[in-house]
């Protein structure tokens, strides 16, 4: 049976040379990953793409890793800087839904818009709750959607969360608490009586 090395020792090996086990540690965080960009691009497809483009920065900057530090704040710090980069690089132009006279010929027709796929997130049972959640996590102050983000979306600890915002352990927990009572309140009609 092979050992399980955590993320420091994992990367002290690769980076002495055994580079066949940085694809141990991307599947350690391939998951984690891309649910925590999805949830920042809100794009299925994209933060597919952008998943795999973090862990080819991740593996040309592997020795730049400070081991003093754990490796999952630095890992999800790189996700958190390429899914904002993403977004600044992205606008999107608009498109009229129906077709403009000359075009096609069919004027006044709708245009067809391909189906860009379901997130397994969207496949959940209850759509409407799960829109609600979008929504509800999206009126949050930035600072509290962020935590809520890296805590249930990312799978970071709490020590995690503060190493990377550089925030003390006892701010991050009143912050996480304060942005789910939000989510709470916000969710309320949700929630069916006992």
């Amino acid at each position: 049976m092979g050992e399980t090395l955590d993320d420091r020792a994992l990367v002290e090996r690769i980076l002495s040379g055994d580079r066949d086990l940085f694809t141990q540690l991307a599947r350690r965080y391939e998951k984690r990953i891309l649910n925590y960009v999805y949830r920042i691009t809100h794009r299925y497809e994209e933060a597919h793409d952008l998943t795999q483009e973090i862990f080819i920065k991740v593996h040309v900057a592997l020795d730049r890793y400070d081991p003093k530090f754990q490796f999952s704040t630095w890992i999800f710090r790189i996700a958190q800087n390429s899914a904002i980069d993403a977004l600044r690089k992205k606008s999107l132009p608009e498109v009229s839904l129906t077709r403009t006279p000359g075009e096609d010929g069919e004027e006044g027709r709708e245009r067809e818009i391909p189906d860009p796929g379901v997130s397994p997130y969207r496949d959940l049972k209850n759509k409407e709750l799960s829109a609600a959640i979008d929504v509800a996590i999206e009126k949050l102050p930035s600072d509290y959607r962020e935590l809520i983000q890296l805590r249930h979306f990312g799978e970071l600890s709490y020590e995690e969360i503060a190493d990377m915002k550089k925030m003390p352990l006892g701010t991050v927990k009143n912050k996480l608490f304060r942005a789910r009572n939000m989510l709470k309140d916000e969710l309320e009609s949700f929630v069916e009586p006992l």
